[in-house]
């Protein structure tokens, strides 16, 4: 059994936090052999049943010795929100500390780690008519000009969204007209929220060489091609209740795959397209990471990763011991 430290009597857990096509994974399930700890999935596209090769879900083997908690939790048409992920991520933490284990969180959403450590703004109930009209526009005029349209009202939230990052620009603008001030203001009224009850040691995965992370990511995209990913959202598209505008098909990878299948790009474009937003998502990820000061980093490229790793990990539970 792991014990509170001395001098912090909140119990121990560990973020393993990276971007996509890092070996994330495989390096915690390596701990997880080594180590007193269980998984915690911490992935927006996992928490979806059915959406497997696509986003890289452990197989049935991997799951089996090693179960993460907060995996297909949800159909692809229901909603998950961060707030929905921090209820559900601390229920999980707290059953892996009575069992006297250490919650490992493994994944690359960084809204979800944030909503984890620091909680959340009182951020007003989406509402399903206006992300219709939001998407309905952003069809006809594009992501680009609604970013615009937000640089004007919320210039902050602009500053820190990218322009075809279409899930945080409709939030953004959703926050404003739902409650009449900007989603910068809200999550400065957010002061005093509850403090994470677990004290965190921070794993972060960041390459020093972001061509070869860029080869990682193409190469991925092509094993999924191979392994069936096209045949995956065929069986969603034929299930006839699902479309593009719902949060789960939103992820990468998916969402150009519906539009090769419905004509609207051949092979080749679905592929680079399908690799092109990857390589941004992954840098959304790096820039994030990079805010996390407190994160211990390692460059998953390193011959000795998983020892060096172990060893940030062992020295971390022996204070906690």
């Amino acid at each position: 059994m792991v014990s509170p430290s001395a001098t912090d009597p909140r119990p121990p857990a560990i973020f393993l936090m990276g971007p996509t096509a890092t070996g994330k994974t495989a390096l915690a399930c390596a701990l997880a052999e080594r180590f007193p700890v269980e998984l915690v999935s911490v992935d927006s596209a996992l928490v979806y049943r059915g959406l497997d090769i696509g986003a890289a879900k452990p197989d049935a083997a991997t799951l089996r010795r090693h179960p993460h908690a907060l995996i297909d939790l949800r159909d692809p048409c229901e909603p998950y929100s961060a707030a929905m992920f921090r209820e559900d991520a601390l229920a999980a933490m707290r059953a892996i500390t009575a069992r006297g284990r250490v919650p490992l969180l493994v994944g690359g959403t960084g809204l979800y780690f944030r909503a984890l450590e620091h909680g959340l703004s009182a951020m007003p109930t989406a509402d399903p008519a206006l992300r219709a009209r939001l998407s309905e526009e952003a069809d006809r005029i594009g992501w680009p000009a609604l970013h615009a349209r937000l640089a004007e009202r919320d210039p902050d939230a602009a500053a820190r969204i990218q322009r075809n990052d279409a899930q945080r620009i409709q939030r953004a603008l959703e926050a404003i007209e739902l409650s009449g001030v900007t989603l910068t203001a809200l999550r400065a009224s957010a002061g005093g929220r509850a403090r994470l009850p677990y004290r965190v040691l921070k794993l972060a995965l960041i390459p020093a060489d972001r061509q070869r992370l860029r080869e990682r990511i193409a190469a991925r995209f092509d094993a999924m091609l191979a392994a069936g990913l096209l045949e995956e959202v065929r069986r969603l598209r034929a299930r006839g209740d699902l479309h593009p505008g719902l949060p789960a098909l939103r992820a990468v990878g998916y969402r150009q795959a519906w539009q090769h299948l419905a004509g609207g790009l051949d092979a080749r474009e679905f592929r680079r397209r399908a690799i092109f937003a990857t390589n941004q998502l992954a840098k959304r990820q790096l820039t994030w990471l990079r805010g996390e000061l407190d994160a211990r980093a390692f460059d998953p490229e390193r011959a000795d990763l998983a020892q060096a790793v172990a060893r940030a990990v062992g020295l971390f539970l022996a204070k906690s011991g």
